[in-house]
């Protein structure tokens, strides 16, 4: 997941901040050694742009140091914001007056879980960095979450110390570009080694910069696979939203949302409540918009047509994920990495058509077998919802059209228990089609607005969403 736009090696990026007189801080390091500080050590110079660098392993110390955050977590987002602010804070009182005036000053923060000895624990980081971008300025921040994909702790302390190199280098040279500062981030790493998952701009200089949006370019930059956003729209990293959490997902362009759309998730998680330990409570509903057509092409939608169909999403209390994934058993694996528990994938007859296409299975080994061994080998079901066909049929689970040779396999996952039927709440919604609803919008007021739910139709006319026009 790296694209190098830089031909600079890290330690050519540590000592031209080195070299920089006006350039200040601190770097302050918890769970994977000081590898950042060695790499600037390395460089040479560092005594005219290092104030101090620090790791406070133990807790006792550590919370002292930067308080108890709410969460008592210490590889957090509210520790590495604690660190910052306080280092920050720290380096200007202690130096701002016997400094130049020109000097602009930092604060490199970041807390890790790297590989423990002879365990299977999460390898991941939150680091951020505090930045002025100009001489007496209001700070600004950038907040990373990344997972460490290395298997041993001393190649992923090598890539903190490069990752975190990157993170200040980028704040100070590609400040005027999010994409750029995001781009950067993986450079002088191997393929694969970090995955980034969550970033998030604030402060003064980034007052522009929409962080839903600037979080697709995780994606299309291939640092990561998928992106969250909570009911309220902010960013979230997988991990805190489904650790141990029972999953149900349905897939769409949901642009926009319809009373179709609503209906399949509010009767697939109706449904998905009663298996066996499932509540509301244990559990996450997930709209889930891939990047990708069915043969893994990007379909090129624009970004700001994505961030509206989060943002009407959202308005109706929904998470949303937004993946490049193609085939649902990658889906699948991918929820995997955070939770044993049930996953629900709610699908109309048309995916399962698709899922049953054998031509969907170019390129996988195994076929179309493969392909269902990846998808539900535990806790997985799809739970189908019906529709009118072409020639006015009604079909549900249990009368789905499809070829011959595979009607024994689609029997046995039925017998199975991996596919299960669920309502409709009303037939009148099997009319309502998205692209119909997409093309209608765009000549103004009209039936469309029958086909959307009341809130969502309101979003759209106010601030003209999807080419909306009067």
């Amino acid at each position: 997941m790296n694209k190098n736009i830089s031909s600079r090696s890290t330690i050519d990026k540590a000592l031209r901040i080195n070299l920089d007189e006006k350039k200040y801080g601190t770097i302050v390091e918890i769970g994977a050694g000081q590898e950042v500080a060695r790499q600037f050590f390395k460089a040479g110079a560092a005594a005219g742009s290092i104030a101090k660098t620090m790791s406070a392993y133990d807790m006792k110390f550590s919370d002292a140091i930067y308080g108890v955050q709410e969460d008592g977590r210490y590889v957090s987002r509210a520790r590495v914001q604690a660190m910052l602010e306080k280092e920050f804070d720290l380096v200007v009182d202690r130096v701002g007056t016997s400094r130049s005036v020109a000097s602009r000053y930092f604060a490199y923060g970041a807390t890790v879980a790297a590989k423990r000895f002879q365990t299977d624990n999460e390898c991941h980081a939150w680091c951020g960095v505090r930045v002025q971008m100009y001489p007496a300025a209001e700070p600004s921040d950038i907040i990373v979450h990344v997972r460490l994909r290395d298997e041993n702790a001393e190649r992923q302390q090598q890539a903190m110390g490069t990752f975190g190199v990157n993170l200040i280098y980028a704040a100070y040279y590609y400040f005027e570009n999010a994409n750029t500062i995001i781009d950067s981030l993986t450079d002088n790493l191997e393929q694969d080694r970090i995955e980034v998952d969550s970033i998030e701009f604030y402060g003064p200089y980034f007052e522009e910069v929409d962080n839903r949006a600037i979080n697709l370019h995780l994606i299309r930059s291939w640092k990561t696979r998928a992106i969250m956003f909570k009911p309220d729209g902010s960013v979230v990293i997988p991990a805190e939203m489904l650790y141990k959490k029972n999953v149900l997902t349905i897939r769409g362009t949901f642009r926009p949302v319809t009373r179709l759309n609503v209906d399949m998730i509010e009767q697939g998680l109706k449904f998905f409540c009663q298996l066996q330990g499932v509540t509301k409570k244990n559990s996450v509903a997930l709209a889930e918009i891939s990047l990708n057509d069915i043969h893994g092409n990007d379909l090129g939608v624009a970004e700001k047509d994505l961030i509206e169909s989060v943002r009407l999403l959202n308005s109706l209390g929904y998470s949303v994920m937004i993946t490049d994934y193609t085939r649902y058993f990658s889906l699948r694996a991918y929820f995997r990495q955070f939770t044993k528990l049930q996953i629900g994938i709610v699908v109309g007859i048309m995916n399962i058509r698709q899922i049953f296409d054998e031509s969907s299975y170019r390129g996988v080994e195994g076929g179309i077998l493969e392909g269902f061994g990846k998808l539900f080998p535990d806790h997985t079901r799809l739970l189908v919802y019906p529709e009118i066909d072409k020639s006015g049929e009604f079909r549900d689970y249990t009368n789905v059209d499809l070829p011959e040779n595979l009607q024994y396999l689609y029997r046995h996952l039925l017998e199975n228990n991996f596919i299960f039927g669920i309502e409709s709440s009303d037939h009148e919604l099997f009319n309502i089609f998205s692209r119909n609803v997409l093309k209608q919008l765009q000549n103004g007021r009209g039936a469309w607005e029958e086909c959307v739910p009341p809130g969502v139709v309101d979003e759209i006319v106010e601030n003209k969403l999807f080419g909306y026009r009067d």
